[in-house]
């Protein structure tokens, strides 16, 4: 305030309103000392600004002061504001003549060669010019100074650069000539550019102008264009460095590009979905499949492809309808549909039944090949989750997508489609056969409409590598449900099985999800089934397998996914040979040649994954069931004995293996002992998988059979420390197949009466004994019962079956010591 209420005039030094031209000092405010905008006139013909005179009345009258001229000190009768009409024109003129001279002096100082005080000050001049004098802003719109303007962001220095955007803002404000101006050549991109490489202030700057720009709909193509101009600004927005007002600015600049579909898509390209889900929601038409048909092509990570499915997916669903908008709803909904969360979302909108009624109905409205595909794809994104589909109603009357219709016309649709939608059709009977609720459904199909001779000859298929991929795997799904099917049609063919052996053995450096799948389907094949074995034998498939096996344990051969389930189905196949050993003896020698044993042996004891294991103990208690057969008997050579003793040479005596009394080893007779494989199979009988300690019990009992020298085989799972884990299993009774097992081999050690003896006092074994006495199966009880009378520890029977009467020696009580 220039002067107070009581009459004195305020100490601040006037500073007039700098000016070329000179100007009356009637139009200078005696309170503000600044030439006036608006004068007004007292009654006693002083004139000041209005603003200025209308404030110091409301401070005298706060202060409880009478009304007061500033300049004559003396009080008003009235208040009253007369404007003053003709000083204010005189001022005006003052002021555009003024800012004309003004503007000339800035042309002349706006080059870039010319000193940066100089620079600012013309710079500065535009910006009152504009703001303070609206009937002269159209010289402003000279294209020759705007350039000049412009020209000034290329200056070295950022002061130059800031202050030329803060003027170009001033100069298009509202003024769509000036705007087209602007963006003329670079100077958009140079805008753009100073988003990124400016200072602060620079850049909200930058983000000022081009909110200005924006506001022109035929500018909001040219700026969305600019390399990297959408990028930046949803970069500001996200940025918690940027202060508020600049992400306010790029926010709002970011909505009017809006307006442009093109920028729109770029938007959603950088991770601004929300205006592309918003014109798909509530465009016209043309929008809505323009911006379908870009989701469908846009690259979305896991997240936002739920939030997708959230906003828009039933409005997706709802195109579907459209026979104009369906291409564009598809692909929209196949690249949503790949995440297992979006797809659940899909699911609870309702997209089954739509999805099921395309891709089945027939007639003229029936989709295009291209889009059977298309919702094909989409089907099998959505099973390939895991989903209980036997819940979820995809029918009029209440089918859902397993019952046996619905399935019934999914292997007629793979039957009468071409490759491409054979193959996606195959993939969605993957995804439910992947699942345990719905496998049962698909088997059951597949028998009742005889389907699986044509679903194993897509295995021949070599021009389609999806399609035979989606086959093998499942072939591999289904195989532990109809695995007497498929050995009966790969046994009856050539080529199929030949092309499985052929997959498997491939020379690759990484396992590949087929080879995984193919070796996994002829793992589950009945292991009996000699016809099968032989084919096996004919194709060279074991030393394929054997060689492949090497290759993995050489780490010749990686794939972290699916190397783990491919050696699992290769062990397993080649331990179906160990299977054969009664039919052939051609599988004997191939095990012989091939030191089948020791490869058994060497993957029991290099991998802890249970499936190998169990294969591998297996295998192995087949071969050792052969070392009787194959042991050969020592016999003492027949030599004359010379009259001299000096004369005669001993007998050569091979080293006799202690359990079969002959000449064993791993090789060549699949000598267990031979092979030191008893610590090992010891060890896994206190592994927590039942499935792997039942074959460790078969295969060390393969040691203590009739035929074997028992006491030693005894003593050598004794060394093992193996007694006390047998009795550990038989106690605790996991099941009833370890139950039998561990009790036929309990009796073999009870044989040996010191061990008898020592086991008679452990009275958990002599109760888990009892226990099976009493309910096991007949053979076990039998057994049961010889091991116990080895302690003297059988119970009387009379008390078990009350109405057979007294048969045994020894009253339960006394069980207990």
């Amino acid at each position: 305030m220039a002067g107070s209420c009581d009459g004195s005039q305020s100490d601040r030094s006037s500073s007039f309103e700098q000016g070329i031209d000179n100007i009356c000092e009637d139009s200078i405010c005696p309170l503000t000392k600044q030439v006036m905008q608006d004068p007004v006139t007292l009654e006693n013909g002083q004139t000041f600004e209005r603003e200025a005179i209308e404030k110091w009345f409301k401070e005298c009258t706060q202060n409880g002061k009478p009304l007061l001229c500033p300049i004559t000190s003396k009080q008003l009768s009235i208040t009253d504001l007369s404007p003053s009409i003709a000083l204010r024109g005189t001022i005006e003129e003052w002021r555009a003549r003024n800012g004309c001279l003004k503007l000339d002096i800035a042309r002349q100082s706006l080059y870039l060669g010319n000193a940066e005080a100089n620079i600012l000050l013309a710079l500065k001049n535009v910006r009152e010019i504009c703001k303070n004098i609206r009937s002269i802003k159209h010289r402003v719109r000279n294209p020759q100074l705007v350039r000049l303007v412009t020209d000034m962001l290329k200056s070295n220095s950022h002061e130059v650069r800031y202050k030329a955007l803060q003027t170009l803002q001033v100069v298009v404000e509202e003024d769509e000539e000036s705007k087209a101006i602007v963006a003329e050549g670079d100077t958009v991109p140079t805008i753009v550019k100073f988003l990124a490489k400016e200072p602060p202030k620079g850049r909200e700057a930058a983000v000022s102008l081009l909110l200005e720009l924006s506001k022109s709909e035929l500018l909001c193509e040219k700026i969305g264009s600019v390399h990297g101009a959408i990028l930046l600004l949803v970069d500001l927005i996200s940025s918690k460095s940027e202060n508020v007002s600049t992400v306010e600015k790029a926010d709002l600049t970011l909505t009017n590009l809006e307006r442009s579909e093109e920028n729109v898509r770029k938007m959603a390209s950088n991770g601004r979905l929300q205006p592309l889900l918003a014109k798909l929601l509530g465009g016209s038409p043309e929008t809505k499949v323009s911006m379908a048909s870009y989701l469908g092509e846009l690259a979305l990570n896991n997240d936002l492809k739920i939030v997708v499915a959230q906003i828009v997916g039933s409005c997706l669903i709802d195109l579907m309808g459209s026979h104009d908008m369906r291409g564009a709803a598809l692909g929209a909904l196949n690249n949503i549909s790949s995440f297992e969360g979006s797809a659940k979302v899909l699911i609870s909108t309702g997209i089954l039944p739509a999805l099921t009624k395309e891709l089945f109905d027939v007639g003229p409205n029936q989709l295009p090949i291209r889009l059977k595909e298309v919702s094909a794809t989409i089907l099998a994104n959505i099973v390939n989750i895991g989903y209980e589909f036997d819940k979820v109603p995809v029918g009029a009357h209440h089918q859902n997508l397993v019952s046996e219709d619905m399935m019934e016309n999914l292997l007629l649709l793979i039957s009468d489609s071409g490759p491409e939608i054979q193959g996606k059709l195959l993939e969605v009977l993957v995804g439910l056969t992947s699942c345990p609720n719905s496998v049962i459904n698909v088997v059951s199909a597949i028998r009742n409409s005889d389907a699986i001779i044509s679903l194993v000859q897509f295995v021949e298929v070599h021009d389609n590598d999806d399609l035979r991929l989606a086959a093998i795997n499942l072939l591999h799904n289904i195989s532990p449900h109809m695995s007497e099917e498929l050995a009966s049609v790969l046994r009856g063919t050539v080529g199929q099985l030949r092309d499985l052996v052929a997959i498997i053995s491939e020379s690759t450096t990484t396992t590949t999800e087929e080879q995984a799948a193919a070796a996994g389907l002829l793992a589950e094949l009945p292991e009996r089934d000699w016809g099968l074995t032989q084919k096996l034998l004919g194709e060279g498939a074991f030393e394929k397998i054997i060689s492949k096996i090497i290759l993995i344990r050489h780490e010749e051969i990686r794939g972290e996914r699916c190397e783990r389930t491919f050696l699992e189905g290769l062990v397993k196949i080649l331990a179906r040979i160990t299977f054969a050993f009664n039919r052939e003896t051609q599988a004997i020698s191939f095990c012989i040649e091939n030191n089948l044993a020791s490869v058994f042996l060497d993957l029991l004891q290099s991998y802890s994954q249970d499936n190998i294991q169990i294969a591998s103990v297996i295998a192995l208690e087949n071969l050792s069931r052969e070392t009787k057969n194959l042991t050969k008997i020592p016999e003492l050579p027949s030599y004359c004995v010379s009259i001299f003793s000096c004369m005669s040479k001993p007998p050569v005596v091979n080293v006799v293996c202690k359990i079969h009394q002959g000449i064993c080893s791993l090789r060549d007779s699949f000598c267990l002992v031979e092979g030191q494989a008893v610590d090992k199979l010891v060890d896994l009988l206190d592994h927590e998988n039942d499935k792997v300690v039942e074959p460790a019990l078969a295969a060390l009992s393969t040691l203590l059979e009739d035929s074997s020298e028992i006491e030693q085989a005894v003593q050598l799972i004794d060394q093992a420390d193996g007694i006390r884990d047998l009795l550990d299993v038989l106690v605790e009774n996991r099941t009833e197949v370890l139950r039998s097992r561990a009790v036929w081999l309990v009796e073999r050690i009870l044989r040996i009466e010191v061990l008898a003896r020592e086991v008679a006092q452990v009275p958990r074994v002599i109760a888990a004994l009892i226990d099976a006495f009493q309910n096991a199966d007949v053979t076990t009880r039998q057994i049961a019962e010889n091991a116990l009378k080895h302690m003297d520890k059988v119970p009387n029977v009379s008390d078990i079956f009350p109405n057979i009467g007294s048969v045994s020696l020894v009253q339960l009580d006394d069980f207990v010591p």
